[in-house]
């Protein structure tokens, strides 16, 4: 029989991320407002709508957890009411449905969060989707009731020990063998563990293969070159020691890539952030980070890019600068450098639009990182979802203004002139006193409306309030007199 393919969790849509985005705000506030049934209505139709989003799934059962009081068996009616839900879970399970088999589930745990056997097969669920992180979570909620359970104890341990976390494999193993003295995999798990650890902290068996040098020799030929350590080597040494002692803190290689990126080295910083990810189960702090640092170089290239086009800009060099510099920027023409500096724009807005979807998602109520997705797919020309970003960011009244500013471009770009009208009023409303900037571009937005849509006498009003500011903004002294003759014509 063919192989099958292994089942994926499908990435939500932009309405689908909207909506759930909106329900999860309605049940943070039914929360707030001790409305615990509905929030979980809504927690669960957020599940659904992003099965993958752990946040979700994390308010969901704690939500479900306070329902119940804590109490460790949820309702008292829960062993007549689950079994027809089980009996889903199960058979979703065979047919490898694995997405309906966690809805089923999560009918469960809404009358009995504690429920040991249905959160196993959650795990099994999400482990089969690659949802390592989910899988994790799930076991350990159950090890709040069942912290002895040698099967739960087995499942989570086999999850450490996949995302090279030998240390909290080991002390579960422990605990199935405290539990089963007899039982043959316990006993030997922790022992082969212990070298497994020993192996993945001095990087032992890649450096006997030739894939990297051997942590020992490396030490004793830095003492041969150099016995006086550099800045870098003193500042970077206590960090891989608290490595070493706590491999699944994100935080710690976060600040030694930090490090390396400081004294540029940028690779060493790569190798740090994904040696990461193994102990620390693909931590989303490692990704944002590996996510950044892989924009580092094309960043780079603009920067040079815009260098060489500013010497071809030079007109007060003398002449025989000029033919050194025609020397530095190498065979391309100015034409040939605009051009490669607008594909890198436009490489650069690509990888940040991923970056801030996924900060975005992760990170629901932080509107700033809306405002700055927003931002970019603007620039992309992706209107229609850069609007449903900044309609979320707009509930922020802090950042209103800027949201709704955002929103008279996007309104603009699609020719709806009311709409964006609106939204530059209300920005301009909203501004925070000392954001003359903000209020500058304002004006020109709606001064510059008003007379593309026929409106004259308010494009000049606004005009002259913005002249008032700065004359030279935009050239709004121009368009002042062009809007003037303009409406003397008609």
């Amino acid at each position: 029989m063919p192989e099958q393919p292994a089942p994926t969790v499908p990435s939500p849509t932009a309405d689908q991320r909207r909506i759930a985005q909106d329900t999860f705000a309605k049940a943070r506030e039914a929360i707030g407002n001790e409305q615990l049934d509905y929030a979980i209505s809504l927690l669960l139709t957020c599940c659904r709508l992003d099965p993958a989003n752990f946040f979700y799934r994390q308010n969901l059962r704690k939500t479900q957890k306070e329902k119940y009081g804590n109490n460790l068996r949820g309702s008292r009616f829960a062993f007549f009411t689950t079994p027809r839900w089980k009996g889903r879970v199960k058979a979703a399970k065979r047919n490898r449905d694995y997405l309906k088999a966690l809805e089923h589930a999560e009918q469960v745990l809404c009358r009995n969060p504690w429920d040991l056997g249905t959160q196993l097969d959650m795990a099994e669920a999400f482990d089969a989707l690659g949802l390592s992180d989910l899988a994790v979570f799930t076991l350990d909620q159950a090890r709040q009731k069942h912290p002895k359970d040698a099967t739960l104890n087995r499942a989570l341990a086999r999850q450490f020990e996949k995302r090279g976390d030998f240390k909290s494999a080991i002390v579960l193993w422990q605990l199935v063998k405290e539990s089963n003295p007899s039982d043959v995999e316990a006993a030997h798990k922790a022992k082969d563990l212990a070298a497994s650890d020993t192996i993945a902290k001095g990087m032992y068996e890649e450096a006997a293969s030739g894939s990297k040098d051997s942590p020992v020799l490396g030490r004793i030929e830095s003492r041969a070159t150099d016995s006086k350590p550099d800045k870098l080597a003193r500042d970077a040494d206590p960090l891989r020691k608290r490595i070493e002692a706590d491999p699944t803190e994100p935080s710690l290689y976060v600040q030694l890539a930090n490090l390396y990126r400081r004294h540029g080295h940028a690779d060493r910083a790569r190798a740090t952030l994904q040696q990461g990810l193994g102990p620390t189960g693909n931590a989303f702090q490692l990704q944002l980070e590996l996510m950044d640092l892989d924009l580092a170089p094309v960043r780079k290239n603009l920067e040079l890019t815009e260098a060489r086009i500013r010497k071809f800009k030079d007109k007060t060099a003398a002449e025989d600068d000029t033919a050194e510099n025609s020397n530095d920027v190498g065979d391309l023409s100015e034409k040939e450098l605009q051009q490669l500096r607008g594909k890198l724009l436009k490489e650069i807005n690509t990888r940040e639009i991923d970056l801030y979807r996924v900060k975005a998602d992760r990170f629901p109520s932080d509107v700033q990182h809306r405002i700055e997705l927003g931002t970019r797919l603007l620039k992309a020309d992706l209107v229609d979802e850069a609007i449903a970003e900044l309609q979320i960011a707009r509930r922020d009244e802090k950042l209103k203004w800027k949201a709704a500013m955002l929103l008279g471009v996007c309104f603009r770009k699609r020719s709806n002139w009311r709409l964006a009208q609106r939204n530059f009023e209300e920005a301009l409303t909203a501004l925070p006193p000392g954001e003359e900037g903000g209020k500058k571009e304002l004006l020109f937005q709606l001064a510059s409306g008003c007379a593309e849509n026929g409106d004259l006498p308010r494009a000049i009003d606004l005009g002259h309030e913005l002249a008032n500011l700065d004359f030279t903004f935009k050239n709004i002294g121009k368009l002042l007199d062009e809007w003037n003759d303009r409406l003397q014509s008609a």
